[in-house]
């Protein structure tokens, strides 16, 4: 579910110590000798999920410069970190205007590289949802624009495409929250009505008694309280397209007039001497089963047959698992900027991989709603399991304990052998070690126990991390009850308690 970072360079040494780097960091890389090499994974099978680049600027066959200005006219730009020997300003400079998001100097540290990378993937999620918020507003959304990297999503857009080259009606199915508006709305940008009007009708929300006049209008004085002529949102979709949302919850009176109108093109307004003729691309959309509906009475065969011409089926976010990291760098960055939190970076490998495997039953929506509430309580630059405690707790997960101040504990040379407590360490094999090392052998020249061993370890750990809990066992790779099932054997149990009790205050 890693990030994949496309690794451009003309140096296999330079080339292998990169992808160690970058792979170390929890990402999946892939390597190609030169820019050339670079156009063609772009436009490859893999050329989708590439979220960022590490361009080598000087290579023989295409330099870094000339594939900066070829990646500029493509239709989808990842973010480039250009990497160089040569580290002068005039070189960062020109290749910053060329389209960079970043320069760092080889040998890059993996700190620099950690920062420049996290930053880059924040950079390429802001600036992907600034451009679907100018084209939704624009009516010019399309499908590449929406996020995606799993093949059952991929069909999904092939046949959406398609369908927009026609007027043919659409009914897109799917769970809640997966996304069917917006697949609705990509329909009609990439359509020849993408400069008209898109009309949205929730049929789930209208009011019994005043679905009629919202959907076909009414004269003035048709009914009480009928002071002014209203169009109906057929008459405002003139032209443009119109999208029934949770077509399912219409009554069947209303799903016979619904009928009428799609087959004639003309709606009957409430009060009015005699039909509108109307102009609509009809896109219809349901979380319901309305074959299932139709069986049992509850929906109109012959409308389900015009509305289902095309039927098009969003998939969970459960059956498309690889859309999740890029969904959460998505909202991370467009959140996080919303909300004024422009210190919090992204979101650590572990927490995404912990996302990827639950289940989402409430689809893109829940998600998003996750990651909302996981920025608003993030204290630190860098999302984490703390921040999803819900979905850690229904996946059974071991959240890592909070930081603790430090406190005081005894140091190796102040313990005793009532301090290993259950251990049973004799004395002989309880030797305090020279400072930074670790004494392998007892008094009588004999090699000590491994049960020695991890016990000189974890009290050398204590010290070192003033007793933090969680950095120790952070540390020592460990899990936290692990750790404390540990310091229970050795009779270290004091310091625990002692942190508990400091959390706990």
């Amino acid at each position: 579910m890693a990030d994949l970072i496309l690794i451009v360079d003309d140096e296999p040494v330079q080339r292998r110590l990169m992808q160690g780097l970058v792979e170390k960091l929890g990402y999946k890389t892939l390597c190609v000798d030169g820019g050339k090499a670079a156009m063609e994974a772009l436009s490859g099978r893999n050329g989708s999920r590439i979220s960022t680049i590490i361009l080598d600027l000087v290579m023989p066959d295409m330099s870094g410069m000339e594939v900066l200005e070829a990646i500029s006219q493509e239709k989808r730009r990842p973010p480039i970190i250009v990497q160089t020997a040569q580290g002068g300003v005039e070189t960062a400079v020109n290749a910053m205007r060329a389209g960079a998001v970043d320069f760092v100097v080889k040998p890059a540290s993996p700190e620099r590289l950690k920062v420049s990378i996290q930053n880059a993937l924040k950079l390429g999620a802001l600036e992907g949802e600034l451009k679907r918020i100018r084209k939704t507003s624009a009516g010019k959304l399309t499908i590449d624009e929406i996020i995606s990297a799993s093949p059952s999503m991929n069909s999904v857009k092939a046949i959406a495409q398609k369908a927009a080259k026609s007027n043919i009606p659409v009914l897109v199915e799917g769970e809640s929250g997966v996304g069917k508006e917006m697949i609705s709305r990509a329909i009609q940008g990439m359509s020849d009505r993408s400069s008209k009007s898109f009309v949205t009708v929730n049929c789930g929300a209208l009011p019994e008694n005043l679905v009629e006049s919202i959907l076909f209008g009414h004269e003035k004085g048709a009914f009480t309280g009928a002071s002014e002529k209203h169009l109906g949102k057929f008459q405002e979709a003139n032209g443009g397209t119109l999208f029934l949302d949770e077509v399912g919850e219409l009554t069947l009176d209303m799903q016979v007039k619904l009928l009428r109108a799609i087959q004639e093109g003309e709606i009957d307004p409430v009060g009015a001497s005699k039909p509108v003729k109307v102009d609509f691309r009809l896109i219809s959309a349901t979380n319901r089963n309305l074959e299932e509906e139709v069986r049992e009475g509850n929906f109109r065969e012959d409308l389900y047959y015009r509305l289902s011409v095309l039927p098009l089926t969003v998939p969970p976010l459960r059956e498309r698992r690889e859309d999740i990291p890029e969904l959460l760098r998505h909202f991370v960055a467009r959140i996080a900027a919303e909300e004024g939190r422009a210190n919090i970076k992204g979101i650590d490998r572990e927490t995404i991989d912990m996302l990827c495997t639950f289940d989402w039953p409430g689809n893109i929506r829940q998600l998003e709603n996750a990651v909302f509430r996981a920025v608003v309580l993030c204290e630190g630059d860098e999302l984490t399991a703390n921040e999803f405690p819900q979905i850690a707790a229904q996946l059974n997960y071991e959240l890592p304990i909070v930081e603790a101040p430090q406190i005081d504990t005894p140091s190796v040379s102040q313990t005793t052998t009532q301090d290993a407590g259950n251990s049973s360490l004799t004395q002989s094999e309880i030797q305090t070690a020279p400072e930074n090392t670790l004494n392998l052998l007892t008094q009588e020249d004999d090699i000590i126990s491994l049960e020695s061993a991890e016990c000189e370890i974890i009290r050398f750990a204590i010290e070192k991390y003033n007793g933090s809990m969680s950095k120790i066992a952070r540390k020592l790779g460990i899990g936290r009850s692990t750790l404390y099932r540990k310091l229970r054997e050795y009779g270290l149990e004091e310091a625990d308690t002692k942190e508990d009790e400091l959390m706990a205050s």
